[in-house]
């Protein structure tokens, strides 16, 4: 296989042929496949199973005098509290435990911003003029709906190979008018870069303009590793409090991808200040979460390494299956030179770059053979890949024969877009 840009047009018509006919049996066979979600698979969800069958005692239910079984504790089990601070290597009184959803423990506080300003705003943003967040790209595409649920302005920013370029943001925060920057700094979403030390280390000495600034840290896939050892990254509370900016920084993890998606444990990390600010502002929200579910997770995980236990069983599971995408993008698209892929260590997803003006046609392709796949544009603010060629790959959910079905024709795909830009030209 030779690079598709070093061919004749004869040749580039011969092989578009053979692509076209292919794909045609592709689509021949009625696909009804979906990849276009990190949704965690059946076989993920039976490793938890025993939590929907646990049973406690009365005397069972009360941790360091908190009742599981009633309200109170808005900040949520002591005992949990004590889980998450392990996991996250932060102080418990530090961790606020919360539903399932750390999305909404994320909207929470751009909520909270915007109605009555974080601690140190000046007045509440809704009273402000322009609102810019800082958003790193390719990113999630929900952290994007937060800011356009509040017509905040989302800048894109470049990723590097160790995190978000940060000479680029360090130029962006001297705008008082950005308040804050999203960040997924293991297993980045979609890209699977982990922030170096050095690009962390920059992000908590920030100074912004804005004295509200908020780095939002999602860390979602802190013990998401699929192969290798453990990869530990430094405490972002413990840098920005040695930094002066204690207060700038709310970090985000939940068992989503651990247990059950539907029914974890979701949390935030934060300075004690901040922790009294919002105990205050969302007791008038709710009087406590789901504790119950709660101590579940405490007996479940036990501790860090109950936790870390716990997820070499899902690497097992999602090892085969990354290997699958990359094997055959490995074998059937990079020797074609049309496009480039990371390699991740852990988390959920595959970055994925088609030929330039190519991803919406991919897209297209794969979606007429029966194929769901996350929307071309949807790493980026707005939909707006101003390259038109990142892909979002999602392997964990589909059936290992599934995938490699479906991962068979997304390589295809790939080659008829490809070869109809050459041509075209």
């Amino acid at each position: 296989m030779e690079p598709l840009i070093t061919l004749e047009r004869a040749e580039l018509e011969r092989e578009y042929s053979q692509a076209l006919s292919e794909y045609e049996r592709f689509k021949s066979l009625g696909l009804k496949l979906d990849m276009s979600r990190g949704k965690p698979s059946n076989a993920q969800l039976d490793l938890s199973m025993e939590l929907a069958s646990m049973a406690f005692t009365a005397q069972e239910c009360v941790s360091a005098g908190v009742e599981a079984r009633n309200y109170g504790a808005i900040d949520g089990l002591p005992a949990c509290k004590e889980l998450f601070a392990d996991i996250l290597g932060v102080k418990p009184n530090q961790v606020f435990c919360g539903g399932n959803a750390s999305l909404t423990l994320m909207y929470d506080t751009i909520t909270k911003a915007y109605t009555h300003g974080l601690l140190h705003s000046p007045r509440p943003w809704h009273e402000l003029g322009q609102l810019k967040f800082l958003c790193p790209v390719p990113g999630y595409d929900r952290h994007f709906a937060i800011c356009e649920a509040y017509g905040i302005e989302m800048i894109p920013v470049p990723m590097t190979d160790y995190g978000p370029d940060m000479d680029v943001v360090e130029r962006l925060i001297a705008d008082p008018a950005v308040k804050g920057m999203w960040c997924v700094p293991k297993f980045s979403n979609p890209s699977g870069i982990v922030y170096s030390n050095e690009t962390i280390a920059r992000i908590a000495a920030m100074k912004p303009a804005a004295p509200d600034f908020v780095l939002m840290w999602d860390n979602a896939y802190c013990i998401h590793e699929i192969e290798g050892e453990y990869i530990d990254i430094p405490d972002i509370l413990e840098l920005c409090e040695r930094h002066g900016n204690a207060d700038m920084v709310f970090e985000f993890c939940s068992t989503s991808k651990v247990t059950f998606p539907g029914s974890g444990v979701a949390c935030f990390a934060c300075s004690e200040a901040n922790m009294a600010y919002m105990k205050k502002l969302l007791s008038a929200q709710v009087i406590s979460y789901d504790k119950m579910n709660q101590l579940r997770h405490v007996r479940f995980l036990r501790n860090r390494e109950g936790a870390l236990a716990h997820m070499k069983k899902h690497a097992a599971i999602l090892a085969d299956k990354f290997d699958v995408v990359i094997s055959l993008l490995d074998e059937r698209v990079a020797p074609l030179g049309i496009a480039s892929y990371h390699r991740p260590k852990g988390g959920y997803f595959i970055s994925l770059y088609v030929m330039r003006g190519c991803a919406k046609r991919v897209h297209q392709l794969m979606k007429d053979a029966g194929i769901v796949m996350t929307s071309a544009g949807a790493t980026f603010p707005y939909g707006l890949d101003p390259e038109d060629s990142n892909l979002r790959l999602a392997p964990s959910f589909p059936p290992v024969d599934e995938l490699r079905q479906a991962t068979e024709a997304l390589c295809c795909c790939i080659k008829l877009a490809a070869l109809e830009k050459l041509l075209a030209r």
